[in-house]
């Protein structure tokens, strides 16, 4: 069953938990849909995943909607929801509905994810009010770094929780069907989940949001440049991915690949006859 905004909603009023896994390929993004993910994030995060970048400023509208075009033709049942590049939407409202559009029809999202609190409600309200689908996103806002001083939790003292409640509050009466908490105290995440009616969708905020998000490179222990507190690793695919490659150099080295199992052939007398 492919999920929509509608079925995640009644998640949220089930009490289930919703899964979403970041993905920027065909093949990984095949892997998520079998596994049985309830949506697929194409992050701005490919920036530092896959181009080796330090962080998400320097990725591009082209750089988006490259990746969410190959994601979406293996995104099977989950919601396909695709990041909205650093300057590619606070210039202004008609810079950020164009850009939201070519996400839609370049980058054939589902829906889009735009990092800011109230600041940013106008254009979610006017995108959402032109049918696309819109995902919040507080907290430790990746966009932002600079502007933080670094990665760190964020909310921690009064006001500054007072502010992201209040930003997810907003973002939830502007119409987004969901907001991202990234890097938030648990306890702030849980008082975020119960006052807003769109799901949460936590990574590093704790158990009590509405669902979770993990890069698949981060769960599978495939991207070793560092390891946040949040991530988890549920398999060693990149251990066994350096032992598979290691095997195969090994063999053609030794001479042992490709064997005749591995090789095609033809009639003796046809190579005896050639000139």
């Amino acid at each position: 069953m492919k999920q929509t905004v509608a079925t995640l909603a009644e998640m949220k009023k089930a009490g289930r938990k919703a899964c979403m896994v970041t993905a920027y390929d065909y093949t990984m993004a095949r892997l998520v849909s079998v596994a049985g993910a309830d949506m697929i994030l194409v992050g701005d995060s490919l920036g530092m995943v896959m181009m080796g970048l330090e962080d998400t400023v320097s990725v591009t509208m082209e750089d988006m909607i490259h990746h969410a075009r190959a994601v979406s033709r293996g995104c099977q049942g989950p919601l396909l929801v695709v990041d909205m590049p650093f300057m590619s939407y606070q210039a202004g409202f008609e810079q950020a509905m164009l850009n939201a559009g070519r996400l839609m029809q370049e980058g054939r999202a589902n829906a889009v994810k735009l990092e800011g609190g109230q600041e940013i409600c106008a254009k979610v309200q006017a995108m959402v009010q032109a049918g696309i689908p819109v995902c919040g996103h507080v907290g430790l806002t990746p966009q932002s770094v600079n502007a933080f001083g670094g990665f760190h939790v964020q909310g921690r003292d009064q006001a500054k929780a007072q502010k992201l409640l209040d930003d997810a509050r907003a973002l939830d009466r502007a119409g987004c069907f969901a907001v991202v908490l990234e890097c938030v105290p648990s306890e702030l995440a849980k008082r975020v989940t119960e006052s807003v009616s769109c799901l949460t969708i936590g990574i590093g905020a704790g158990p009590d949001c509405d669902g979770q998000v993990l890069v698949g490179q981060d769960l599978l222990a495939m991207y070793s440049d560092f390891k946040p507190k949040f991530v988890k690793h549920y398999a060693q695919v990149g251990e066994l991915v350096k032992q598979g490659v290691g095997a195969y150099c090994d063999e053609v080295r030794r001479g042992v690949f490709p064997d005749v199992a591995h090789s095609f052939s033809m009639p003796q007398d046809i190579v005896d006859g050639l000139k």
